[in-house]
């Protein structure tokens, strides 16, 4: 057994005689000032003029990506309301320039999924940091919830060493809304929940892809056709051929296959916690509202004809946390306590199971603390705490740290720290005047084994456990702030085609019909062998380069190295 009864037994005497979170009769008053936390983030953030004047810029920009996507790409139907990323689904703008401004590498990939939808993503690393690194990938919330919204999140973790691929689920964002051929209705509407699931395994494929494993699509589910399974690897290779999609992870020199790890956030939750038990190349798990179990938490998974055995409900056996809050999707304040175990159901299976996990519950908080919508379209989307994505960023990269990067010392200090029973930040806007993070409606609890060995284990962390304590970090936690430093050199990479330059071709296939896509050349060849002819010259960049040093704003120049990179112009010189 992970733990002795004696050890359970001192633990439950220490939860009898500690001081309840919260006095036993409801008290409206309290719920009124707790209530107006879910309008914080606007009066810090999202509402600040700096902020609207980048959303501002940021929705002209995004027209103008619109017309350049549908002409040079128009085979491409993201028919939703998220697909021109303007007003909310503009996401988190902060993070639009992250590469511009020398933070880090954020690149733009297209791939094919298995109902044959074009979907479309996002890469964040760094050059600085070591040559093999964890990676994760990160499946959105659904009722369009596009990947910009977790742009700020995805960043914050490439700064702490991680490789990261956001992407738009199908029928979200600029991915699209149907399929192909026979898969056209599969994964439609999206809120039914299958492309949640399989766009999770789809971008673990993604992820994981290199020059000499290219990504392939999987056979789809077949749903509208009697359960045959279509391949669409065709369409995939010859949009990668046509320069319109990405034959695999540019980054995927970084990525230690070894060490992955998913993070998903509303219907996304339930995915990654389905796939994550599922896929064994999955790590570790951590659910934004909120984490899923077996059984019950499962009996909505979407059928797969062609592989039934797909959906079969997975056994416990990897560590996971849920992060929750208290006011839930369309927050409304409350008229009585509500049971205070009703977001630890997952937990406790987790805990009976003698699987790691943690459930920690956002006091104030709502569906949105994981996910950043700016105002004011439709109001309740843009309800949040201020504080509440410092909290999400810091558990969730602790809890990957532990059970993912591994070798991290301070991993345990920081899962049992308790800084946020104490935030002066929080109490500043709180007008209760109240420092403590932790919700006293909802227990917050973990339950997992210390890096050393033996037990960490509470049952209410809004009064604190014996373990919690300091974390020797700086205080007042800014993951905004954490993200936006400089990147740095990092390891010199070969010059392997022998050009005078460390460039994305070193890493390309040099096989006849294996290249495109990731900025790489499409070799020479015979017609029809799928190789470039020999008579066609390299796409031309002066031009790009030119504009690129006429562009004065952020996201233009950002768009004009995207298209750079995609052609294979974007080079840097080998570090001597």
């Amino acid at each position: 057994m992970r733990r002795s009864l004696g050890t359970a037994f001192v633990a439950a005497i220490c939860v009898i005689g500690a001081a309840p979170s919260r006095a036993l009769a409801f008290d409206p008053a309290l719920e009124t000032k707790n209530f107006a936390k879910t309008s914080e983030r606007v009066a810090n953030v999202t509402g600040k003029p700096e902020f609207l004047q980048r959303l501002h810029q940021q929705n002209l920009d995004s027209q103008v990506q619109w017309v350049e996507l549908r002409a040079n790409d128009p085979e491409r139907n993201p028919a939703n309301v998220c697909a021109r990323r303007s007003q909310e689904c503009a996401g988190d703008v902060r993070f639009y320039d992250w590469e511009e401004s020398g933070y880090g590498v954020m690149t733009p990939v297209i791939f094919t999924a298995r109902s044959g939808a074009v979907i479309s993503g996002m890469v964040w690393g760094t050059v600085a940091g070591p040559a093999q690194r964890p990676g994760i990938v990160i499946t959105t919330g659904s009722v369009q919830a596009p990947e910009t919204l977790y742009w700020g999140l995805a960043a914050s973790f490439a700064k702490a060493g991680y490789v990261v691929l956001t992407y738009d689920v199908q029928g979200q964002g600029q991915s699209d809304t149907f399929g192909e051929g026979p898969d056209q209705q599969e994964g439609v509407p999206s809120q039914a929940g299958q492309p949640f699931y399989d766009g999770t395994e789809d971008a673990l494929d993604f992820l994981l892809s290199g020059p000499a494993n290219p990504y392939d699509p999987r056979p789809s589910c077949g749903n509208a056709n009697d359960g045959v399974g279509t391949d669409h690897s065709p369409k995939h290779e010859r949009r990668v051929g046509e320069g319109l999609a990405t034959a695999f992870n540019p980054m995927h020199e970084r990525v230690d296959s070894s060490r992955i790890a998913i993070a998903g956030h509303s219907l996304g939750a339930s995915a990654v916690s389905f796939i994550g038990q599922r896929d064994p190349r999955v790590d570790a798990i951590v659910a934004w509202d909120n984490l899923a179990q077996p059984g019950q938490g499962f009996a909505n998974v979407p059928d797969c004809p062609s592989n039934p055995d797909s959906r079969v409900s997975p056994a416990i056996s990897k560590p996971a946390m849920g992060i929750s809050n208290d006011y839930g999707l369309t927050p409304t304040p409350f008229t009585s306590d509500p049971n205070p175990e009703a977001k630890n159901g997952a937990f406790q299976a987790y805990s009976g199971a003698a699987v790691d996990s943690m459930q920690v519950n956002i006091r104030g908080g709502t569906h949105y603390e994981s996910s950043l919508l700016p105002c004011c379209t439709v109001p309740v989307f843009a309800t949040a705490t201020w504080r509440g994505q410092d909290f999400v960023q810091w558990y969730t990269q602790a809890w990957f740290d532990k059970y993912v990067k591994g070798g991290d010392s301070t991993a345990d200090a920081r899962l049992l720290t308790d800084r946020w029973r104490n935030d002066t930040l929080t109490q500043g806007v709180d007008q209760n005047d109240d420092p403590n993070m932790f919700s006293f409606y909802y227990r917050s609890r973990y339950d997992f084994t210390l890096g050393g060995g033996g037990p960490a284990l509470c049952d209410d962390m809004r009064t604190g456990c014996a373990e919690m304590g300091p974390d020797g970090a700086p205080p007042n936690y800014d993951f905004v702030a954490a993200a936006q430093t400089p990147d740095g050199p990092g390891p010199t990479p070969a010059d392997t085609d022998g050009d005078g330059l460390a460039d994305p071709a070193d890493s390309c296939p040099t096989a006849p019909g294996t290249a495109g896509g990731n900025g790489c050349p499409r070799p020479q060849g015979a017609a029809g062998d799928g190789a470039r002819p020999a008579n066609r010259a390299r796409p031309r960049c002066g031009k790009l380069r030119k504009k690129l040093r006429k562009a004065d704003r952020p996201a233009a120049k950002l768009r004009i190295r995207h298209k750079l990179r995609r052609r294979g112009c974007l080079r840097r010189r080998a570090r001597r």
